[in-house]
């Protein structure tokens, strides 16, 4: 009978610090103590227990992932400086990437800016965010047509 209390209290403090981490990863442990906890009700040999326990716990991890993946929501599109890909602004200080200058207004946010080309780009040119580097903005001068 003291086993089935180790098997169950293992389960609990298994959950329980699956709460503290992430990625279902103790609960799949969690789920074969509980699996090895059944056992013992049955009076199985111990061998048996942990048979149960290794087998539920590798089943659990097999389907962890695709569990996790319904039940975590994807991170929307266009967070921090990645919004802005593609996006017009325009440079209120001239942008030399030789120097280490350069800002740009992008919707109504002041931005680090360097420059694709390695080109400078003067003060109150339009130009287009291509990507993010860093914590700074790749930028090109805006050109109509493009």
């Amino acid at each position: 009978m003291w086993l089935t209390w180790i098997w169950f209290l293992s389960a609990a403090a298994f959950f329980v610090g699956e709460i503290f981490t992430a990625g279902f990863f103790l609960s799949c442990f969690g789920i074969g103590a509980t699996a090895a906890g059944i056992v013992t009700l049955f009076n199985f040999h111990p061998i048996w227990q942990w048979v149960a326990f290794v087998v539920f716990s590798a089943i659990s991890f097999a389907f962890a992932r695709k569990f996790s993946e319904k039940v975590t929501k994807k991170q929307p599109k266009g967070i921090g400086a990645d919004r802005l890909i593609g996006v017009k602004g325009i440079v209120i200080e001239k942008i030399d990437n030789l120097e280490g200058k350069g800002l740009t207004k992008v919707e109504n946010e002041v931005w680090k800016a360097v420059s694709k080309n390695d080109e400078v780009i003067e003060e109150g040119t339009e130009i287009e965010v291509v990507d993010k580097q860093g914590v700074s903005l790749l930028v090109k001068p805006f050109k109509k047509g493009e």
